[in-house]
Formats: C-alpha cells, structure tokens, sequence
C-alpha cells in the first residue's frame, strides 16, 4: 500500500474527503517525525511503539578497499508492533 492507497483508505473508512485524510495523515507522520526528533516515543494502544533507537560506535570493513573503518554511534527510529497488530498479522 502507497501513500495515496493509504490516504484512500483513510477517507473511506472515517467518512471524511480524501484532502481532509491527507492532511490528517501529513499531520500524524509530522507529530510522529517531531516527536521522535525530542527522543520522545509515540505509543498507540493496541498498534505500537515509535521510539528512538540507539546504535554503538563498531567497526566496519571498506567493501572496496578492504581497509577497516570506524561507524560513528547513531540514533535511528523504530516500531515495536503492539498486540493487536501482532495478532491481525
């Protein structure tokens, strides 16, 4: 499912005009984005967690040269599915 499908899909089922669904969805993944951003999570009963994840400092290996680099430590947003997901799937 694409982004339009989904925004479709949104304006079916609350009844509402698909402009409308695609500035619901707009706000919703800028919340989402923003909130994230801060280090918050964003939980959703029943859906899942967005939270933020933490990578260590590792070492990696050039694949062209073959020399031994350093990746830097990073944070990079995650999804824990909640139950109810986890059990429609």
């Amino acid at each position: 499912m694409n982004r339009s499908e989904l925004v479709s899909a949104i304006a079916e089922s609350a009844g509402i005009p698909k402009n409308t669904a695609a500035k619901a969805l707009d706000g919703f993944i800028d919340s989402v984005s923003g909130a994230l951003g801060k280090g918050d999570t964003v939980t959703l009963v029943g859906f899942g967690t967005f939270y933020v994840g933490e990578r260590a400092e590792r070492n990696g290996r050039n694949p062209k040269t073959g020399e031994t680099i350093v990746i830097k430590a990073s944070k990079t947003p995650k999804f824990r599915a909640g139950k109810n997901l986890k059990e429609s799937v």
